[in-house]
């Protein structure tokens, strides 16, 4: 996390729509940042293909969260140090 300085007229923006919207300030500005991300790495789409990447996305966190941790066994072994003598 870290902090981003923007302008009064742009935080004042954010905050109006976040009121419209329910969103927190930082919500809300977050999701400008993806909407904009997006709208940069898929300039082909509009604002609703943009909103189904979005949903896609969060579909697929979700799916990943409900999926079972692999079994104990199954995890890879850490490798152990190798001993050696002192400096040479």
């Amino acid at each position: 996390m870290g902090i981003v300085k923007i302008s009064d007229h742009l935080h004042d923006q954010i905050r109006l729509s976040s009121a419209a919207l329910g969103r927190s300030i930082n919500a809300q500005a977050e999701h400008w940042l993806r909407v904009g991300q997006l709208a940069e790495h898929h300039p082909h789409l509009d604002y609703a293909g943009i909103c189904a990447l979005l949903l896609q996305q969060a579909q697929n966190q979700l799916q990943a969260d409900a999926r079972p941790a692999p079994p104990a066994a199954a995890q890879a072994r850490p490798r152990q140090a190798r001993a050696t003598g002192g400096l040479q």
